[in-house]
């Protein structure tokens, strides 16, 4: 016999919370219908840039139905990144803080794996896929919905404890359970995002010109740099953390206990010359488990020559 949804809601709170999660949210899944015309409109406005990868799979970012078949919930999970210093205040260049340590993907893939058995053994047979920012699913907005918080004016998700320096995670599966619900907006009338942001790539409300961010112009654009932001970067080598840095809510944060996600020795103690006199040894060993091997070594030597043009 089944257990009843409240049941099945409550072991997937308790099962994300032993994992380390810090926050857990449950959502209907179904068609996003308000997100469809804004994601429409935002490709047309070619805010994707040379992401192109953003035009595919339309519908499927938008109804996890067609990801997951049967799936009638999705759990939104928080795994929180906010190391204990911050290495962006130093006089040298700067990462953001999300690549300090292993590269997320490797460390909380192996935590929803868990996820997965642990929910087998507590439920019984549960269908379904686990997600870290590694298909069409759009997680800002099931989160949202599950009021795991809102979408702030720089269009990441704003948690009212811990602000915004978390990891987003997804099961979505074929399991009912008991939908949280999304929370109201808090941010008000400040714009301290959309003020600090040196190449104005927040456009409006909630909706970022990707093309302008300097996250997608040190990591996702592999063509030559636009000479236009050469002088606006501000030290930024491998993406940005301008406009949570100045975010209110980020007051909250407090540091993570996920030993991962520990910086590598040698990266705190690195200035200008040592970064820009890297060997491509020190690159593969510095960065050898870290996000940072996206840009590859090339792409990093491309960003510090940029700057400094």
């Amino acid at each position: 016999m089944s257990l009843p949804k409240e049941k099945n809601t409550k072991i997937i709170k308790s099962i994300a919370s032993d994992l380390g999660f810090d926050f857990c949210g449950v959502s209907k899944a179904g068609f996003l219908e308000e997100e469809a015309p804004k994601l429409e409109d935002w490709l047309k406005k070619g805010y994707h840039g040379k992401m192109h990868y953003m035009e595919n799979h339309f519908d499927k970012r938008l109804d996890p139905s067609k990801l997951v078949e049967g799936a009638k919930s999705v759990v939104s999970l928080m795994y929180n990144y906010y190391p204990e210093q911050d290495l962006a205040k130093s006089d040298s260049y700067k990462i953001a803080k999300y690549a300090y340590g292993k590269d997320y993907h490797f460390v909380i893939k192996d935590k929803l794996k868990d996820f997965m058995t642990r929910l087998h053994e507590k439920i019984g047979e549960v269908g379904g896929r686990v997600f870290v920012d590694s298909a069409p699913v759009m997680e800002r907005q099931w989160a949202a919905k599950s009021g795991l918080g809102w979408l702030g004016k720089n269009s990441l998700l704003l948690n009212k404890q811990r602000g915004s320096f978390y990891f987003l995670a997804e099961l979505i599966i074929d399991l009912e359970l008991e939908e949280d619900g999304p929370m109201q907006d808090y941010c008000g009338t400040c714009t301290k995002c959309i003020d600090a942001c040196p190449t104005d790539a927040i456009v409006g409300d909630g909706i970022v010109d990707a093309s302008k961010c300097i996250s997608y112009l040190t990591i996702e654009l592999k063509d030559d740099l636009p000479t236009e932001f050469s002088d606006k970067m501000e030290d930024w080598v491998f993406g940005c953390d301008i406009c949570q840095d100045v975010c209110p809510w980020n007051r909250f944060s407090k540091s993570h206990q996920e030993y991962s996600f520990q910086p590598h020795p040698v990266l705190a103690e690195m200035d200008k010359k040592d970064w820009e006199e890297m060997t491509k040894e020190v690159f593969n060993e510095v960065f050898r488990k870290s996000a940072v091997k996206r840009t590859k070594y090339s792409g990093l030597k491309r960003n510090i020559k940029y700057i400094n043009s």
